[in-house]
């Protein structure tokens, strides 16, 4: 009754000094730079950030490079001796503060529940145009709990139009370290529901890899295009870069070390009409790789593993009243994976394994001031008690992959660049089981979350 207690006043006491804090906000006097660049109010291209409206996602697909005011822009023409320039005068930077308050319904063993972060993290942008027909969205993040900046999710776009069978045809080159970060809709994992989330809480410890586990460990290229703004083609390739590892890459400790190159591809259809716009697209990427290291010590070779993800996703926006949005975003994952490395260095039982990831959420936007979200997701797969071993809070009794949660989300914008959010994570499977799924007595229900959250852009 004490724990239930304690539990309950510190979520009342967050939520009252969030609110205090949404009647007596701080005095934002600048916005983002992509809406300083374009001269649009964020609305102009988000139904609520990161979620892209139709004129977001050609402002991405586009390079990021659209203007509103060419006063703003230092221009000089080019010749056969002189290189044009064509530069926005004011240099495109950005930042984001996020704050946060985290309880489980359970703490971790000998660990104080009720984490308050101040900041969570610290976000610079480079964002925006740097050429007519280049621009990024690069992002730099400070993280409290590792006391340092890295790099984050960064997407550097070349774009250009021509015809192709009487249609627009947009295409170009993109350089990114995360895939799907480059993709236009909010249905991939990169983008996708829940827009925010805990540093905190325990989370479940199997994933596809294109489903995060490659985030900003992974450097690409690729090419893509978008023809009569309905089919949408992208193809990267992609290797390992280990932010803030040993040059040339050792391999010592990574999880993954790509060999040669990982191929990721992306083909979408949209279709759009005056209230309702619809996606429907598949996905996926293949990759070799050896887990903690290149090669054995004495220099000989080792075995890879391999991974072919392949998925399909759909995204549809509907709108209501006038201002109202109602969106649902829906993808299924399939990993097939045959573990050679991990077998040959004990750290799987068996080579071939599977996981089948669903993820779906509906939202409701109350026109951009507030918006409401329910999502569901699991996983399931091949059990290995190697691969995912027992250990608590993190571990599974038993190898099973298996978990399956929801998520509940309410946000508020009393102005478009700042955002307070209140969201509940509950697990009716973690990491293989309902009850004692660590084998340390921890329940699946334990890791239920409070997550309350504050973010300043400006």
């Amino acid at each position: 009754m004490r724990k239930a207690s304690a539990f309950f006043l510190a979520t009342i006491s967050v939520l009252g000094w969030l609110l205090f804090t949404a009647l007596n906000p701080p005095k934002v006097m600048g916005v983002p730079s992509y809406a300083r660049q374009t001269g649009l109010a964020c609305s102009g291209c988000h139904y609520n950030p990161p979620e892209l409206n139709p004129a977001g996602r050609r402002f991405k697909l586009t390079g990021y490079v659209d203007r509103g005011d060419e006063t703003k822009v230092v221009k000089a023409d080019g010749s056969k001796k002189s290189a044009p320039l064509e530069l926005l005068a004011s240099l495109p930077l950005s930042v984001a503060m996020e704050v946060s308050f985290t309880s489980l319904k359970s703490p971790e063993p000998t660990t104080q529940n009720g984490n308050f972060e101040f900041p969570q993290d610290f976000s610079l942008f480079l964002a925006g145009a740097w050429t007519s027909h280049v621009g990024s969205f690069f992002q730099a993040t400070y993280d409290t709990q590792a006391n340092n900046f890295s790099m984050d999710n960064t997407d550097i776009r070349y774009a250009n139009k021509t015809k192709w069978g009487g249609k627009e045809l947009i295409y170009g080159l993109d350089l990114n370290n995360n895939p799907t970060v480059e993709d236009l809709w909010n249905s991939t994992p990169a983008w996708g529901f829940p827009w925010i989330e805990s540093d905190v809480a325990p989370l479940p410890d199997a994933a596809a890899v294109i489903n995060g586990p490659l985030a900003q460990d992974v450097g690409g290229v690729g090419a893509f295009a978008m023809w009569d703004n309905h089919l949408y083609f992208d193809a990267s390739m992609y290797r390992s870069e280990h932010v803030g590892g040993a040059q040339p890459n050792p391999g010592t400790g990574a999880s993954y070390n790509i060999r040669g190159l990982a191929p990721y591809w992306r083909v979408a259809w949209q279709q759009l009409t005056a209230k309702t716009q619809y996606e429907f697209g598949t996905y996926g990427m293949h990759m070799r790789s050896t887990p903690n290291q290149i090669t054995n010590p004495d220099g000989s070779s080792i075995p890879t593993d391999s991974f072919t993800d392949w998925g399909v996703d759909t995204q549809i926006d509907r709108t209501l009243f006038r201002k109202d949005v109602l969106s649902f975003r829906a993808t299924y994952i399939r990993e097939n994976n045959d573990l050679l490395s991990a077998v040959y260095q004990g750290l799987a039982t068996q080579g071939s394994h599977r996981l089948n990831t669903v993820m779906a959420n509906a939202e409701y936007h109350f026109g951009n001031k507030y918006s409401t979200t329910w999502g569901w997701f699991t996983t399931t797969g091949t059990s290995d008690p190697l691969l995912f071993p027992q250990a608590p809070v993190t571990g599974n009794l038993n190898g099973d992959p298996h978990s399956t949660g929801y998520i509940g989300n309410l946000s508020y914008w009393p102005w478009q660049n700042l955002q307070l959010a209140a969201q509940y994570t509950g697990y009716t499977r973690f990491n293989g089981g309902s009850t004692n799924y660590d084998g340390a007595n921890r329940n699946a229900s334990a890791n239920n979350t409070v997550y309350l959250d504050i973010k300043f852009l400006f």
